[in-house]
Parts: C-alpha cells; sequence; structure tokens
C-alpha cells in the first residue's frame, strides 16, 4: 500500500482509531512497524522489568510509548525510561522527558535501529541510547556527546557494550548482568 501523502503531523496520529496498527511517523509520513517477534518481546520485557527493578524513583520504566521528536516524527522505542512525574495517561511524551531510549534491533529493522533512530533520538536531546542485537544478545550503551553530525546536530558516543555485563554510572548505578534480559 502506498501513502499518497507526506505532510502528517503529530496531531495526525492522535486521530488514528484505538485499534489502529503500531506506526511511526517519519518525515511526515506514517510507517506501520512490523510485528515483533516472541524473542524481541521476550527481551523487551524482560529489560523492562529489570530497568523497573533498579531504576530510581524518579525514573519509570515504559514500553512501546511515542516520543515526539519534531512536529512531524514520532518514534516509539521498545523500552525506554522517562521522568516519574509524567502523568500514565501520557501517550506521547517529548523528547525531554525521556532520559533513555531502547532499541532492540531485528531482522526487518536493523538499518533503522542502528541508524536512523539513534541519529534522531541525538538530535531531540535524549540524553542515552542503547541498542541490543539479539543473537546473540549484545547490549551497547551510548550517550550524547560533544561530537556534531553534519547537520549541526549532536550526536551519540559508545560509553559500554558487552554480552557478559554492563556497568554504567549514568542515567544511574546500572550492572546489568546481560543473562537477565536473555531469554
Amino acid at each position: 500500500m502506498r501513502q499518497q501523502r507526506a505532510d502528517y503531523t503529530l496531531e495526525d496520529l492522535l486521530t488514528l482509531p484505538d485499534d489502529a496498527p503500531r506506526v511511526e511517523l517519519v518525515d511526515g509520513v506514517i510507517q506501520v512497524t512490523p510485528s515483533p517477534t516472541l524473542g524481541h518481546q521476550d527481551i523487551c520485557s524482560l529489560l523492562w522489568l529489570w530497568l523497573r527493578s533498579h531504576a530510581p524513583a524518579d525514573l519509570r520504566a515504559a514500553q512501546a510509548v511515542g516520543v515526539a521528536l519534531s512536529r512531524n516524527t514520532s518514534r516509539q522505542p521498545d523500552v525506554l525510561l522517562c521522568r516519574a512525574e509524567i502523568p500514565s495517561n501520557r501517550s506521547t511524551l517529548r523528547p525531554e522527558d525521556v532520559v533513555l531510549a531502547v532499541e532492540i534491533v531485528s531482522p526487518g529493522t536493523r538499518r533503522t535501529d542502528r541508524f536512523a533512530k539513534p541519529g534522531e533520538y541525538a538530535a531531540a536531546g535524549i540524553p542515552f541510547y542503547w541498542r541490543i542485537e539479539q543473537d546473540p544478545v549484545h547490549v551497547y550503551a551510548y550517550r550524547i556527546g560533544d561530537r556534531v553530525g553534519p547537520g549541526g546536530e549532536r550526536q551519540y558516543e559508545l560509553v559500554a557494550d558487552g554480552a557478559d555485563v554492563i556497568e554504567l554510572a549514568e542515567p544511574f548505578d546500572i550492572k546489568l548482568p546481560v543473562a537477565e534480559i536473555t531469554p
């Protein structure tokens, strides 16, 4: 199915019916995202549970909540950490509400999760990004750095990666055994 317009906005997403498929808005184009695999969802759920159990009280773990990156771009990280005071009835967050965005790479989303989304999240000012590869499970943790991209936007820098344990001081003291998020 080919979309006839490329000028959709965040307001248009809000008018979609409740039973609409999972979509993201990218540069005014509504993109239907493929259904995740069971393995993807297992990692997603285990990470959400781990973050919920270990994050400080001022942070809240969530799954598949929209983040309005600009007037015509909205993404849904697989898992995210946002500020705990955000009201529970919000389905779309602002970039300044989000502390960490996590994407779990699937065969159909490799390029987007490895290149497009981190660039968009960094440009919007989301301080931390994690990319999780699935087979085998390997976590790559990034923080926004001082490096500037060709368009003048800030970019992420890799701060840790591993298949055994991820240890970080930000966004909070983290010692994540990767086996705990591996199905």
